[in-house]
């Protein structure tokens, strides 16, 4: 195996670095430093950025989440090392940042036109946009009692008011799910890397643990990427179920990346090429 390259190695310390301390402080961490739905009040600008650093929780008790962050780490050794290798520190840099930024546009642009589509099934409540603004931002396991009554309270008022019904409400709920959840994860860059390899070394063959015989680089990642493209768009896991999984922040990763290698590509004899 190719030794781990010096950017691969301070971006694993990064990670690793954002990964202890973050279950260390716990929910605020998650809150300060996620990527959420860009109109909410929990959006920071530097979310893009620090959301790629960002994994999947343990200190909740579910240990499971270590494989999100192992995963994605040992993507980037195994895949950053040889794109280093072949690019250099600074390119490779550029390139892997940009993937990650490209995966939270076409995630946040995702989020933005199926919260709007839903939103809009809502227009016959004539809710204004402040109290729909108080409807999406409210964390609705603190407004109800034990007894699922509403406490009062302006998202209660608010409800009451406009008699939201129970298929309104969940049509709500589904929006502000996509309103609240935050996005974490390198995965998006990670896309980016893959799609490279293919790019670069589309015959190489990728021995995988889940499959018994090597596959083509140029015919496991179009693979990859259709199967999040139809979870991403059928909304469920392969397995069945929710699947939990940013798929869009995937696609937006790779595309970034197949873009930025084509380009590359076309332009490495000319003015255009990088230096």
């Amino acid at each position: 195996m190719m030794p781990i390259t010096p950017t691969v190695k301070q971006l694993l310390i990064v990670n690793f670095l954002f990964f202890i301390g973050s279950q260390l402080l716990g929910e605020v961490a998650y809150e300060f430093l996620s990527l959420y739905y860009f109109e909410a009040n929990t959006f920071q600008f530097w979310q893009p950025l620090t959301h790629m650093f960002m994994h999947a929780a343990v200190y909740t008790g579910d240990f499971s989440n270590i494989m999100h962050i192992a995963f994605n780490m040992f993507a980037l050794y195994s895949f950053g090392s040889i794109l280093e290798h072949y690019w250099g520190g600074m390119k490779f840099l550029f390139f892997y940042i940009s993937c990650g930024l490209g995966a939270a546009m076409l995630h946040s642009l995702v989020n933005y036109v199926q919260i709007h589509h839903l939103v809009d099934q809502l227009a016959h409540l004539h809710l204004s946009s402040a109290d729909l603004q108080v409807l999406l931002n409210t964390n609705y396991a603190t407004i109800f009692d034990e007894n699922g009554q509403l406490i009062s309270s302006q998202t209660a008022s608010i409800l009451e008011k406009a008699r939201v019904a129970q298929p309104d409400f969940n049509t709500l709920m589904k929006a502000v799910q996509l309103y609240q959840t935050p996005a974490v994860g390198a995965s998006g860059a990670i896309y980016g890397l893959l799609v490279a390899f293919a790019f670069i070394a589309p015959n190489a063959e990728l021995g995988l643990m889940f499959i018994p015989i090597p596959i083509k680089a140029k015919y496991f990642v179009p693979g990859l990427l259709a199967i999040d493209l139809f979870m991403g768009v059928s909304g469920e896991s392969i397995f069945g179920g929710a699947s939990g999984i940013a798929h869009f922040a995937h696609i937006g990763g790779a595309l970034v990346g197949f873009l930025m290698v084509w380009y590359w590509k076309k332009n490495e004899f000319n003015s255009h090429r990088w230096h």
